[in-house]
């Protein structure tokens, strides 16, 4: 983990208001499409990518770059990867400027620690491209930004929690309270709700974005509370609800494996859309400075529901086969198949918009 204690997302608040008017073009046809390769043009220019960010590369948000990246030097012939990883937001400047030394002409980095003075560095280099992973908007002529925008699915599995508790009572134990991570808990609390109105929403903030034990703690302490379904906004708390058999989520990435017998499925990220759409634009001269949030919502399959191929028994990485089988029982008796493929056809055809609110969520 970064030693800078700087939380890593800006406190800018982005109105829903404000959103209204961008959301509405993103929903389009049901089934994502994939992404198509962009053949590389004569001529088009060596690109060599670097990546800065602020924690180890195992952290599951920066892995999900991490991933996208070395896909992009696996894809595009004139595209190499590089990267570091666990650099202090007081440090990130400076390996920018270390990295454009160096010969890198696209830089992907952590800045939502040090927003103004990573923008300084930009601005002396405008023939770099640079990618932030930022709480602001994207600055010409060559700056672009990015974040992760999973509230869709942070709805459903919130729908999923709302049907499956038997206590009335379900839990979420998040990094920080601030919007990127507001949005998700939120989203999932509105899930929870609308689908079971009696249900309690309990909400911890471990205040660190990769302390396993101390996710753990808040879990236990949680479930000590009577919470019976449980979303690991962080890391770890599934050393704790597995021993217990209590369904958890994940979030960021595909995260079963951790605990096959509790992890149903969570939001899941995949920076892929947008990296796509970077080396796209490079390579057809194209660029412009934007903000890549449309490529990492469910439409253009930048976000999803982690597991899920269908109302089908392979649905979930075989859930029938690896969770408890209590949790299985409740699955099949509660509809809950049926009500996913439902939000998830929805969402993709317009039919429905998960709200978009930054606020901090409080526990009920």
């Amino acid at each position: 983990m970064a030693s800078d204690p700087i939380k890593r997302r800006d406190f800018l608040k982005v109105s829903a208001a404000a959103l209204g008017g961008f959301l509405l073009g993103v929903g389009v046809g049901w089934v994502a499409k994939p992404v198509p390769e962009t053949a590389v043009k004569p001529g088009s220019m060596e690109i060599k990518a670097y990546f800065i960010p602020s924690t180890p590369i195992e952290e599951p948000w920066v892995g999900v770059v991490h991933e996208a990246l070395q896909k992009a030097a696996e894809t595009y012939p004139n595209v190499s990867y590089d990267w570091t990883e666990n650099v202090p937001y007081s440090d990130v400047p400076r390996v920018m400027m270390e990295a454009v030394d160096g010969g890198y002409n696209l830089i992907f980095a952590d800045v939502f620690g040090c927003e103004e003075e990573a923008r300084d560095v930009a601005e002396k280099y405008p023939d770099v491209f640079f990618v932030f992973g930022s709480g602001l908007g994207p600055m010409e002529p060559n700056v672009s930004v990015f974040d992760d925008w999973i509230h869709e699915p942070a709805y459903i599995i919130g729908a999923i929690a709302g049907k499956l508790t038997d206590s009335n009572v379900v839990g979420a134990v998040g990094g920080y309270a601030i919007p990127e991570v507001n949005r998700l808990i939120n989203a999932y609390k509105y899930g929870v709700k609308d689908y079971n109105p009696d249900a309690k929403v309990k909400i911890t903030f471990i205040n660190s974005w990769f302390d396993p034990p101390t996710a753990a703690s808040a879990a236990q302490s949680q479930i000590d509370e009577g919470v019976d379904v449980m979303y690991a906004e962080r890391y770890d708390p599934f050393s704790v609800t597995s021993p217990l058999g209590i369904p958890t989520f994940g979030n960021l990435k595909d995260q079963y494996s951790l605990a096959p017998n509790v992890v149903i499925t969570g939001p899941e990220w995949d920076m892929w859309p947008a990296v796509n759409e970077v080396i796209s634009m490079i390579n057809e001269g194209r660029w412009q400075a934007k903000d890549l949030a449309e490529w990492t919502m469910m439409a253009k399959g930048g976000a999803r529901l982690a597991g899920w191929e269908g109302p089908t028994d392979s649905t979930w990485h075989n859930y029938k086969e690896r969770l408890d089988p209590d949790i299985v029982k409740k699955i099949e008796e509660r509809g809950i198949i049926d009500l996913v493929d439902k939000l998830i056809k929805d969402i993709h055809e317009g039919r429905f918009r998960v709200p978009v609110d930054e606020t901090v969520p409080v526990s009920d």
